[in-house]
């Protein structure tokens, strides 16, 4: 029997098996196959790159928050009313769903003192958990509302009158309706009057049901069961009607989507499973087994992974159903992030209604196996399935077997689905992989909107917000998806809670902690050029030649859509050709010489590069003059050689279109400030000039330096060369007579040339030090391992370990008097110098300054190098070495004239 691991969840199909590996090898391998993944996948991840980026002020947004009322993230919009109603903590709102910063009404729902101390005694905040959360605000009927908030970890529901607008005062048990926890996921829907939620149904929230709750119905719920639901995070539940068309009967169905612990598969640790679970609205129990449960639950696995990788976004954060004219055209749309968050991808999934169908009427089943006495795991169900179906719904051909409602099931099926609530095989992703996947990025919330552009064609565009405040608008083309724009909906860096969507009022509602946004589905007038409003390749966006703006096709009159031009491709060459920029149109540009200039070009899409001419040639960042950012180009020490005209250019790549289209962004010409008029004077080729000139011509071209002369009015311009005759005088010599003269050397020059910078005769300009990353990391290395180099040398010689270079290197920094008795110590240390006792050696007596002669006694030296013992005199000044150990080859023993140390060499009078 082979073992379920991760690589199951890794596949398509979930089929894949691995061979069986022991259990105390099994998580470390399947722990480096996945470390294996997360390096590929962060290597090698897609871009994810939008277009264009939309700053929160550069946008009209509308806004909506009050003092003091915070966590505004339960939204319902009003499908027949101008409405939108925002549950908050402690407050209900009525906004205007056209304006939202327009309040029409406003109640408030506390929690009483002693619900608070009930809180404060579990162990909650008062502040922050003892508070009540609305979590929930679902249509009733054109009159009602019901709402349901935590009230202090003991959730309560109440009907909300929108005639007054208040609460009916009637409050009802929330539990199993409601969190208890303001910060635990759950999930509700109201269908026909009646709730269906998924929720946690204990204050611990270790309990967790799907539940449905009627008026007139008893309670139907899930079995407590790891079986049916094991530590689920419910973030979506929705009704599929039935078609008149469709023929089976089976009614309508409800599906829930959640991660919850796998059961299936053996990891180390606990490993998420993305599901979706179904159950019919027709469903009443059963008559003896499972009593007031579901008897249609059923679930399967969610797939959404990268083939190309095997690797899967196993957390699912956010569903959208898209439904369309019959129940067929339905599209679920799904944002997944990985349970291993330090990837940093985020995948929107797309799946058929119909796949989902057809694994639910005709999957397998799993069940409960023990393998060789491990744990329990869950395996294919190979045996005879009941008869009606398990978790089937009651359809035409049940009724004919007198089989009208769920109360009517043979135990033997009911007992079937109670123990076989899991289907074997997954739901799989419309392509077999994401429609979309971005890097860096956290998606929580996803709503999509289906348009028709002007080709006639349908389109899919979808809107994902992120936990930065951040929305990313995308379309779905047939083998691509175009992130479109990049949009900051709030002000500060904080999750996007609830997102809605209004085909009525064409606009976006987005729900956090500080409050509400509104926004509109597209930002078309923000586009300036056609260039611009073609390659956002944006449905909603067309452009219309006769005003020469980029228009929402859906606000432009119907019989103005013929002369508006779009291109989905991304093909700008549908865009009016424009004439070339005349030298008018340049900005003029004039700064002084050596100063520098800085012109600005800002490229409006992220997709594009941004590319600068200067004459007609294209600038590199070769020169260190030159320095090309995200806001221009700045010139450092403007020359006459830089002047001319410069212009930025923007290239971009269409990939639908196949080909780059290039768009001037700015021009300008740049000019030096002509210099002060200087002072007359006479030029020659070689001039004498007074004392007091020539101080003063010194003084000011600072020590003889050579400046760059500017040619202005079509003249040549020369440059003097200053040969000083004699030393610079100080500032008495400038009353003096003169005692040296200034050659001047005339060099004409050519005017500046628009066509290209000046020959190389024009004076340089002054270096401008530029270091990069790579040479500062170089040299800090090279600091790193000369400063463990020394660190290795201070140590051997603290540990005596090299005790020769060690008396050598002190004795280099001690001084160089000492050089005269180097060969004899060096023989010495060495143990070179072998003799007997008796063996003498003399030494060279040096003379002193005043002629006499001294006689030096050395002491003999100890292993270290560094200290000497005072041994007996020997006569005539000798010095007496022998090799006392051959372990020790640095003992010596050495006598002459008693010293202090060694490498001391003081002179002795």
């Amino acid at each position: 029997m082979n073992q379920y691991s991760l690589a199951d969840a890794m596949t398509d199909k979930g089929n894949f098996t691995v061979p069986k590996l022991s259990e105390s090898n099994m998580g470390f391998g399947v722990l480096g196959v996945f470390l294996g993944l997360l390096l590929e996948v962060s290597t090698h991840g897609p871009p994810g790159m939008p277009r264009t980026s939309w700053r929160h002020q550069d946008l009209d947004l509308t806004e909506f928050s009050e003092p003091n009322v915070f966590n505004y993230s339960t939204l319902l919009l009003s499908e027949k009313g101008d409405a939108l109603y925002v549950g908050a903590r402690e407050a209900i709102f009525e906004l205007s769903k056209k304006d939202v910063s327009v309040r029409n009404n406003k109640v408030l729902w506390n929690v009483a003192d002693n619900h608070i101390a009930k809180c404060t005694l579990k162990g909650k905040s008062k502040e922050r958990d003892c508070l009540n959360y609305i979590r929930v605000l679902q249509v009733v009927d054109d009159e009602r509302l019901y709402a349901c908030g935590t009230h202090a970890f003991q959730p309560q529901c109440d009907y909300l009158n929108l005639g007054n607008f208040s609460l009916s005062g009637r409050p009802e048990d929330g539990r199993g309706k409601c969190s208890f926890d303001p910060s635990q996921s759950f999930t509700t829907v109201m269908v026909d009057g009646e709730l269906y939620s998924g929720t946690a149904y204990n204050f611990l929230g270790s309990e967790p049901i799907i539940s449905r709750y009627s008026p007139s119905q008893s309670l139907l719920r899930t079995e407590y069961s790891t079986s049916w639901l094991n530590e689920p995070s419910f973030v979506f539940a929705d009704v599929i009607r039935e078609d008149a068309d469709r023929g089976d009967g089976e009614g309508d169905k409800i599906y829930y989507f959640f991660t919850e612990v796998s059961v299936e598969y053996e990891f180390f640790s606990k490993l998420l499973i993305p599901r979706v679970a179904r159950v019919c609205k027709g469903d009443l129990g059963g008559q003896r087994t499972l009593q007031k449960k579901w008897t249609s639950f059923l679930k399967a696995k969610l797939v959404c992974s990268m083939s190309e990788l095997n690797f899967v976004f196993n957390v699912v954060h956010d569903i959208f159903i898209l439904k369309g004219e019959t129940w067929r055209d339905t599209v679920i749309y799904g944002v997944f992030t990985s349970q291993w968050g330090n990837v940093g991808l985020s995948a929107v999934c797309a799946y058929n209604i119909a796949a989902v169908e057809k694994v639910f009427s005709k999957g397998k089943y799993m069940q409960k196996a023990t393998v060789e006495q491990s744990h329990t795991k869950w395996i294919r169900h190979n045996g005879a399935t009941p008869s009606p179906r398990p978790g089937a719904c009651i359809n035409n051909q049940m009724r004919q077997q007198n089989i009208s409602s769920s109360l009517h099931l043979p135990d033997k099926t009911l007992q079937f689905v109670k123990d076989h609530p899991l289907l074997e095989d997954p739901v799989l992703p419309i392509g077999n992989g994401p429609r979309l996947i971005a890097k860096d990025v956290n998606y929580t919330q996803i709503v999509v909107d289906r348009v028709q552009a002007l080709d006639q064609k349908i389109y899919d565009v979808i809107f994902t917000g992120t936990d930065k405040g951040v929305l990313h608008k995308s379309v779905v083309f047939e083998k691509e998806v175009h992130i479109m724009e990049e949009i900051q909906l709030l002000k500060n860096p904080e999750p996007i809670k609830s997102l809605l969507f209004s085909s009525e009022t064409r606009s976006l509602y987005a729900g956090s902690d500080s409050g509400v946004v509104q926004s509109p589905t597209a930002f078309c007038s923000h586009y300036q050029s056609c260039f611009d409003c073609i390659l956002a390749r944006d449905p909603y966006c067309a452009w219309d030649h006769r005003t020469a703006t980029c228009v929402n096709i859906f606000d432009a009159p119907r019989q103005s859509h013929r002369r508006l031009i779009q291109s989905l491709n991304g093909d700008a060459d549908k865009c009016p050709s424009m004439s070339p920029r005349a030298l008018k149109d340049y900005k003029s540009v004039r700064v002084k010489l050596g100063s520098s200039a800085e012109l600005p070009c800002v490229a409006t899409s992220n997709l594009a590069q941004v590319m600068w001419k200067s004459n007609g040639t294209v600038l590199t960042e070769t020169s260190s003059f030159l320095l090309m950012g995200e806001g221009g180009l700045l010139i450092y020490s403007v020359g006459p050689e830089d002047q001319g005209h410069y212009e930025c250019w923007s290239i971009e790549w269409a990939p639908a279109a196949g080909k780059n289209f290039t768009r001037l962004l700015a021009s300008y010409v740049l000019t030096l400030d002509p210099p002060p008029r200087p002072p007359h004077q006479t030029r020659h080729t070689t001039t004498t000039l007074s004392s007091q000139d020539a101080s003063i011509e010194r003084a000011t071209e600072s020590n003889g330096k050579t400046d760059r002369a500017i040619s202005t009015g079509g003249t040549s311009s020369f440059f003097a060369t200053a040969q000083l005759t004699s030393p610079p005088q100080t500032d008495s010599s400038l009353t003096q007579a003169p005692s040296s003269t200034i050659r001047i050397q005339l060099k004409h020059a050519l005017p500046p040339s628009s066509k290209g910078p000046h020959p190389d005769s024009l004076a340089p300009k002054a270096e401008y030090l530029e270091h990069s990353n790579s040479t500062i990391a170089l040299l800090l290395l090279f600091l790193l391992f000369f400063l463990l180099f020394l660190a290795a040398l201070v140590y051997n010689c603290y540990m005596q370990y090299l005790p020769a270079p060690c008396l050598q290197l002190r004795a280099a920094l001690l001084g160089s008097h000492k050089s005269e008795h180097q060969p004899e110590y060096r023989a010495c240390e060495a143990g070179f110098m072998e003799t007997s006792a008796t063996d003498k050696i003399n030494l060279t007596v040096q003379p002193t300054q005043n002629g006499s002669h001294t006689t030096q006694k050395l002491q003999a030296l100890r292993d270290t190098g560094y200290e000497t013992e005072p041994e007996p005199e020997y006569s005539n000044g000798q010095i007496h070495c022998h090799n006392s150990s051959q372990e020790k080859p640095f003992d010596v023993d050495c006598e002459a004239q008693p010293i202090q140390f060694a490498d001391a060499d003081e002179p002795h009078c």
